[in-house]
């Protein structure tokens, strides 16, 4: 797919999504208080830092029954899937065809919900973040990345997922638009592109430069014309 075309669909993505979001909100104002943002401006404005071990309250004030916990997971859960998506169709885009990998798809997809509830379930307890921490350990992970780009998919999936569990859907939205971005435009200006060098990102326009002084190849060699048969 042409770099422009990914990109300018990535930019329709979120602007469909803002949409739909800014239309919520305007025909129900109240609705701001049961979704799962805020969540950075209660990062950025806490004062007591000494209390950071306790952990920060999800923003949601309207939210107290079950029904309505189960709403506002759901839509953080819901959020972290549609702010992940433009993330797989980068990958696809951009990623070589020796090297792509197919389950890393379902990985940028899949970790950022996965994450969303366990951060929802160790938010506000020490306890549960270390006996988390210890069941992790003991699961051994055999898939190895092939490359560090693979590694900044990976890292990204989980930062949308812990975004999305302490109720900072924003937040989630603005890493995954300039993550998404910024390898955009790396692929379409081909930045650090040389010859014989080894890709991360596919070819974009199917031309590579030569090194300074190097000999142009040769055409290939026209074969005879046989003789006419009498």
């Amino acid at each position: 797919m042409n770099g422009y075309r990914l990109m300018a669909k990535v930019i329709a993505y979120y602007t469909l999504l803002a949409l739909v979001i800014w239309a919520a909100l305007t025909m129900l104002p109240g609705l701001r208080d049961y979704l799962p943002v805020g969540g950075v401006e209660q990062i950025i404005t806490k004062g007591d830092r000494g209390l950071a071990l306790q952990g920060n309250e999800i923003p949601a004030a309207e939210v107290r029954g079950f029904a309505e916990s189960m709403a506002w997971l759901a839509i953080s859960i819901l959020g972290s899937l549609l702010t992940s998506i433009p993330v797989s169709w980068i990958y696809m885009g951009i990623r070589t065809e020796e090297e792509y990998d197919q389950s890393l798809i379902s990985t940028i997809i899949i970790l950022p919900m996965v994450v969303t509830g366990v951060v929802v379930v160790v938010q506000n307890s020490l306890a549960l973040a270390f006996s988390l921490a210890g069941i992790a350990g003991a699961v051994r992970f055999k898939n190895t990345l092939k490359s560090s780009g693979d590694a900044l998919f990976v890292l990204l999936a989980v930062g949308i997922g812990l975004a999305s569990g302490i109720g900072a859907v924003e937040l989630a939205v603005m890493m995954s638009i300039a993550f998404n971005l910024c390898f955009l435009v790396l692929w379409i200006i081909e930045y650090g592109e040389r010859y014989g060098m080894k890709r991360y990102m596919s070819d974009i326009d199917g031309h590579c430069p030569p090194p300074p002084g190097a000999i142009p190849p040769l055409p290939p060699a026209v074969p005879p014309t046989p003789p006419p048969v009498n």
